[in-house]
């Protein structure tokens, strides 16, 4: 059992034109956070969402609001969303030279922070970063779209991870993964070590998504 998971349903899977209903749904089914993919056409192929999205978002829950940035040039949104109403921001290691520079420009604009990697990018890439954030995020499918297939290898990149933050001391730091997680796979990925668990289209698709929410919670 994890007493931090927390499951962090994805945005991008529901319906855009009622993200009301999809805000109440997180609220009924007892979702921690609500993840929100942003994507830029360019670091990867979709476009997506922006600040005024999560500004209005804000208004309408007090739930913890988890902007994960797949853009390029990420330090130019750090801010916007900050004042959007964002929690937690997460950004890309692949998408910048200065990833030290963006995690202080995050934690100055009063956000947590958080650092993502790709599926081919290894994750000792960013161990040296782990002392200075508060989510790492590990991709389970290649970042662009929804309802991809889980890639299996990714258990041991969250197990390699777990393992790093437990002999350095730094279990205060949140493992996420976010693509292709299932009910039927979600259990392992979390026996692997991960806090949060980021579903789209396995909640907003399913015929029940409050009681989708509430069968992972009680995975746990």
């Amino acid at each position: 059992m994890n007493p931090n998971f927390k499951l962090a349903p994805s945005i991008l899977s529901a319906d855009f034109s009622n993200l009301k209903s999809a805000l109440d749904i997180c609220t009924k089914g007892g979702a921690h956070w609500i993840h929100v993919d942003v994507m830029d056409n360019q670091f990867v192929p979709n476009l997506t969402i922006g600040p005024p999205v999560v500004k209005s978002l804000r208004t309408k829950t007090q739930k913890f609001i988890d902007v994960h940035m797949m853009v390029i040039n990420p330090e130019k949104l750090v801010e916007p969303f900050a004042r959007a109403g964002a929690d937690n921001i997460t950004f890309h290691i692949e998408a910048t030279n200065d990833p030290e520079g963006i995690i202080e420009l995050i934690k100055s604009s009063g956000c947590n922070v958080g650092i993502s990697i790709k599926p081919k990018t290894p994750i000792s890439d960013i161990y040296h970063l782990l002392d200075k954030i508060d989510v790492v995020l590990i991709m389970s499918v290649e970042p662009g779209f929804g309802g991809q297939g889980y890639i299996h290898e990714s258990n041991q990149r969250i197990k390699g991870i777990k393992d790093y933050l437990n002999e350095n001391c730094l279990d205060r730091v949140l493992i996420q993964v976010d693509g292709g997680v299932k009910l039927h796979n979600a259990r392992e990925i979390i026996d692997y070590g991960a806090d949060i668990l980021v579903a789209g289209s396995e909640v907003f698709k399913a015929d029940d998504p409050v009681q989708t929410i509430k069968n992972f919670y009680s995975l746990t």
